[in-house]
């Protein structure tokens, strides 16, 4: 053994540390500094470290990488967590970030040192006299991962929740005096696997980190003390049932006196109740029904009323203690296929909180932080979260609470991807156990509304356990909803589905979805995909829509877990000569992003009888081979693209919506948009008139109307009549804004309007699709051609191989087998000439879609020299090739522009195609057609096929 022992000095600095920070006597607070020693040799336990003081120090709370201990990362790093992105092992181009001491890993964020197995924590206590035949338990409030304990040399025992406190009875091991506490933390799977991608101990989140944060305490309580209390609140008759158990380890005789009392933060109270409890042998329960008034404050997201139950337990006339918990009068149930609070439909509007924290690596235990959380959340319009195989500390519950947020719990585990449930293993007990624990600590919480196992299950009998743990669940707690699992199995037992069928973009799907495949509309919902549910249906990570890398956050990751990943990213699009486009490539997919959840948000209000949707993701997920999905980075910050207040025009509790056939028109058609409302607010909006504006890209109000006044009642699908406006007199090509205002509340759609005549614009330009003969020659003469790419004429090492689509990237390449499209949408100049006849912003809108769906990125380092393309497709970060869909170059006495898009197929069923050719011949008839690049004609023949 190479343990120095003994170090008596730095056990009685630890004894007298804990004297010096005890200021309430009934408690003593245990954070501060520990001994300490990694164990990688698991040679503790045979060596009874316990027995002796640690030679190494540790700050708690805290982590092993918040203290810098653990193993420098290198490519034998034994992360926790699937790995489908394996290039990084082999790849060349990652090679000099498999160096030694020069590592970065593209898969998530890096933790600045890595540890998996077995650690020591050791720390000295004084126990006071008066502690003396009470009961004392020691709380460590969140361990990471499978503590053992032992006080002195006596082992207490080993608590293994990843959700809840790890809690130890010591009544029988403290005598007053000093006492060695040594604790052995395993973040190791041990006999049950919960799934090597769950957040609950994943290195694609908050990492596998090994530590203790939170509250650590001993807590001294009398031995006649009271267990939890539990609070279940009766709506209906305006009462709560609160049950609990007198604990009495002494079996003394006799009777105690329980008395509640209820208050709200509002300040009104309720009579307190008192009941006599005889006592029962070691452990006596007690129900108690408690009248709330004729008329108690509900809780909502709208009026988030928080009541604190205290119970005073006195045993002859002597108070023993008082405990207290929170609790909301609320009802949070289903009504058919919609969710109701109180009785009032509502509508799930969520996010996922994954357990991405990159200031520390694990999460916060402060209400403070939580509460900032939900805020940035409620400014984006959003009221549910969802914690993804995971349960979030006390301090989120008391936030959520406090404002009005619906939050769905999971028993931290994926069984997936390496682990299975419902086969009768380790962790189909261990579930069981966990739900029971989060119930009994958090259960009382008004904010904790719904709950699963965890998330997307897998096991040849998952179905039947988790029916089967939906009905015992329903049947044991009624103040909650359940399901099976986030995204399956869809169970008619469950009392709401999660599922992934209603989104417009699966896992999968590619370029054949709704957004990739079909022409831009918002006429479409869900209701055939949810008509045969008779519950509820939550759909499951709808959005998964990926932007550019903000490479200015690089410098925000000042903790323990560092953005390497940017760091290669970043050096990939150098390499490239596209360093300078970093931040526009960021606002364009930006721009983008926020275009393609607003299309999934919609389409979820716009579905009759809808429960609600699960963002994935308001905020970046870093893992899984970096998930930018965010319009906020991991910080919870804007990136400089859209608002909170943009954003929450389309995503809130009430929200004007449109049925539009199409975006794009020609003015000899007629605008025709029945007008519908999703409604769930606090109340029915009484006699408001909706109103219409369509304004010109000048910001010009052209065509204004009003609908019929109405009353609107709360829910979805309620028609509010239809527009109706001739577009004759629009005389001019150009974006267009529709917007519609009800009772305050305004969102606006992007349209497109073209004319359906247009004037000849001269004849020296050759359109083609083949650099033929022809086109050749005209070139030797100085003609001017307009080469439009037929579909498939690229060959693969040109750019023929690259699928690319209107949408950004689902979730990203790396770890979806590569599913396309691989494009975050376009870049280009607005201003530029070319474009004069064909109006543009600098980023992808839904103009642009049929280029995208008829068009191939052509490779520009495919060719010699610099060339710039008009058009430009921001490539995926993770490969950054320069791509255009329109470049220029003079070939010959001639000039040519190259078109990636095809303009000509089925041109008379596609006007944006049409007005594109005819903005881009306007172009190049004219004297502003002057290419910078010059290029040989072989150089242009060897993009295309033979």
């Amino acid at each position: 053994m190479n343990v120095r022992f003994p170090l008596v000095a730095l056990f009685f600095c630890l004894l007298l540390q804990v004297r010096a920070q005890s200021a309430d006597p009934r408690r003593i607070d245990l954070a501060g500094t520990w001994a300490f020693r990694i164990d990688s040799l698991d040679e503790g336990v045979a060596q009874q470290w316990f027995r002796h003081t640690l030679d190494d120090r540790i700050t708690l709370p805290g982590s092993m990488t918040t203290n810098g201990k653990g193993n420098p990362i290198s490519v034998a790093t034994p992360w926790m967590a699937s790995l489908m992105d394996s290039a990084w092992f082999f790849a060349p181009e990652y090679a000099p970030y498999r160096q030694p001491g020069q590592v970065k890993i593209p898969f998530w964020l890096q933790p600045d040192t890595y540890y998996q197995g077995a650690a020591w924590y050791q720390r000295a206590v004084d126990i006071p006299p008066d502690w003396q035949g009470t009961f004392v338990e020691l709380m460590f409030e969140r361990s990471h991962w499978e503590t053992t304990l032992w006080v002195d040399s006596i082992q207490v025992g080993m608590r293994n929740s990843l959700g809840t406190p790890h809690r130890f009875d010591l009544s029988g091991y403290l005598t007053p005096g000093p006492h060695r506490l040594t604790v052995r933390i395993d973040n190791r799977v041990k006999d049950f696997d919960v799934g090597p991608n769950s957040h609950s101990i994943s290195d694609h989140t908050q990492g596998n980190w090994n530590g203790l944060v939170g509250e650590l305490a001993l807590v001294s309580r009398p031995s006649l003390h009271l267990d939890a209390l539990h609070v279940f609140p009766d709506v209906a008759h305006n009462q709560i049932v609160v049950r609990t158990r007198v604990l009495n380890p002494a079996r003394q005789k006799g009777s105690v006196t329980l008395e509640l009392s209820a208050t709200a933060e509002a300040g009104a109270s309720v009579p307190p109740l008192q009941q006599d409890v005889t006592l029962a042998g070691d452990t006596t329960d007690v129900e108690l029904v408690y009248p709330m008034g004729d008329a108690p404050l509900l809780w909502d997201e709208f009026q988030p009323n928080l009541y604190t139950l205290r119970a005073q337990l006195r045993h002859r006339n002597k108070s023993l203690e008082e405990r207290s918990t929170p609790f909301g009068m609320r009802e949070f149930a289903r009504e058919g296929t919609q969710f109701t609070i109180n009785g009032k439909p509502t509508f799930l509007r969520g996010t996922l909180e994954c357990a991405i924290f990159p200031e520390t690596g694990y999460p916060p235990t402060d209400e403070a932080a939580w509460r900032r959380i939900f805020e940035i959340c409620r400014s984006y319009g959003l009221n549910h979260l969802r914690f993804h195989s995971w349960t979030p500390p006390e301090a989120a519950f008391a936030a959520a609470d406090r404002l009005g947020f619906y939050l769905q719990v999971e028993c931290s585990s994926w069984a997936n991807q390496g682990a299975t449930i419902g086969d009768g293993g380790g962790l189909d007990r261990y579930i069981w156990e966990e739900s029971a624990r989060v119930v009994n600590e958090y259960g009382n919480h008004p904010s904790f509304c719904l709950m699963a196992y965890g998330n997307e299950p897998s096991g040849p009998q998952h179905v039947a356990y988790l029916t089967d743990f939906v009905q015992r669940w329903q049947a044991k707690d009624h103040r909650r909803l359940y399901t099976t699992g986030a995204g399956w199995p869809v169970v008619a037992e469950s009392d709401f589905n999660s599922t992934s069928d209603p989104r417009i973009q699966h896992w999968g799907e590619g370029l054949k979805s709704i957004i990739n495949s079909q022409p831009p509309r918002s006429d479409y919902d869900w209701a055939d995909v949810i008509k045969d549910w008779k519950q509820p249906t939550v759909s499951h990570e709808i959005g998964q829509w990926c932007v550019y890398p903000d490479f200015k956050e690089i410098a925000r990751y000042d903790g323990p877990l560092k953005a390497k990943n940017f760091e290669i990213f970043q050096a990939t699009l150098a390499d490239h000569g596209m360093a300078a486009l970093a931040d526009s490539f960021l606002l364009a997919s930006g721009k983008l992003q926020t275009l393609c959840y607003k299309a999934d948000i919609e389409a979820a209000l716009r579905t009759p009888g809808f429960g609600g949707f699960q963002l994935l993701d308001l905020h970046d997920f870093p893992g899984q081979g970096t998930a930018l999905v965010g319009v906020l980075n991991p910080f919870w910050e804007e990136k400089g693209y859209v608002t909170a207040a943009e954003y929450s025009a389309f995503c809130n509790a009430t929200v004007p919506l449109v049925r539009l056939p199409k975006m794009i028109y020609q003015n000899s058609e007629t605008l025709e948009v029945p007008v519908q409302i999703a409604h769930f607010g606090a109340a029915p909006l009484t006699n408001v008139t909706p109103t219409w504006e369509l304004r010109d890209a000048s910001g010009q109000v052209r065509f204004q109307g009003s609908l019929p006044t109405t009353t609107v009642p709360l829910g979805n699908a309620f028609s509010l009549g239809t527009i109706q406006q001739s577009l004759a007199t629009v005389d001019q090509p150009g974006a267009w804004t529709l917007a519609v205002t009800v009772g305050g509340h305004r969102n606006t759609w992007d349209l497109f309007v073209y004319p359906a005549e247009r004037p000849e614009v001269g004849k020296k330009v050759l359109v083609t699709q083949q650099l033929d003969a022809a086109a050749q020659k005209k070139l030797r003469k100085g003609g001017r051609v307009l080469l439009t790419l037929a579909p498939g004429a690229l060959r693969p090492e040109a750019g023929g191989d690259i699928p690319i689509g209107f949408s950004s990237i689902f979730w990203n390449t790396a770890w979806t087998n590569g599913q396309p499209p691989h494009s975050l949408g376009l870049l280009c100049d607005p201003a530029h000439p070319a474009f004069a006849a064909f109006p543009t912003a600098y980023h992808s809108n839904w103009q642009w879609w049929d280029a995208m769906r008829h068009g191939q990125a052509i490779r520009l380092d495919s060719l010699p020299g610099d060339v710039r393309p008009l058009l430009r497709v921001i490539d995926d970060w993770v490969t950054a090739r320069p791509l255009g869909l329109l470049f220029e170059c003079n070939v010959g006495k001639g000039k040519l522009l190259v078109s990636g898009i095809d303009l000509l197929t089925d041109q008379a069923q596609r006007p944006e195609a049409q007005q594109l050719l005819y903005s881009l011949r306007r172009y190049m008839e004219g004297e502003g057609f002057r290419p910078a690049a010059t290029l040989q004609p072989e150089a242009i023949q060897h993009l295309l096929k033979e």
